[in-house]
């Protein structure tokens, strides 16, 4: 575990099928303790999420996040927030679901973005500091410091899913927070748009 930003942390969890980590974030933002996206966790990262309970909310970018969720909304007796297009599509017992636009807690918007490989792909937007943006599938930070979208095949029509991608940088961010790959944490939105004017 480690904090990456002001009251955010991340844990990471090595995919050996997707040679990725699948990463978690731990955020304390005012009186809200929230999990994002949450793999399984290490016994540090767990001693430092039990430093910031209770945990109040689990959210999930997409329906292939649910990864540990379900455990830790036990374990915690948190709410257990989830992307509406993708609730029919998941084995979890959602307290709520989100769409797009709404502000979630800790002063997340929701962005969905569409003709992504799900269609309750989100990304959540942090108005705070230099501007936060946290995504789960709608891109891959790799190799470190860059960004690239996931494989072709994953995607109906992978032309319209790098096309709808451009909403995100209607947002002011510097940090971009991933749930595979590395994440950046300065002149992020400079890289995504490199990615996006790239042929």
């Amino acid at each position: 575990m480690k904090q990456i930003l002001p009251d955010m942390w991340q844990w990471s969890w090595f995919s050996d099928e997707k040679q990725l980590n699948f990463n978690g974030l731990l955020l304390a933002i005012g009186e809200h303790t929230i999990l994002v996206d949450p793999p399984p966790m290490t016994p540090a990262a767990r001693d430092v999420i039990r430093r910031h309970e209770p945990i109040d909310y689990i959210v999930l970018t997409n329906r292939d996040h649910v990864r540990e969720a379900p455990t830790y909304q036990a374990e915690w007796k948190c709410q257990l927030y989830v992307p509406e297009a993708d609730a029919a599509q998941m084995e979890v017992n959602p307290t709520r679901t989100y769409k797009d636009g709404e502000l979630l807690p800790g002063g997340m918007w929701v962005i969905q973005l569409k003709d992504q490989k799900s269609p309750g792909e989100s990304a959540l937007f942090i108005e705070r500091g230099r501007g936060v943006l946290i995504v789960g599938d709608a891109l891959i930070g790799q190799p470190s410091g860059a960004l690239r979208l996931l494989p072709p095949e994953k995607y109906a029509d992978p032309a319209k899913a790098k096309e709808a991608l451009q909403r995100l940088l209607k947002y002011s961010f510097d940090s971009l927070l991933v749930g595979d790959g590395a994440s950046i944490l300065t002149e992020a939105k400079l890289q995504l748009e490199r990615l996006l004017v790239a042929p």
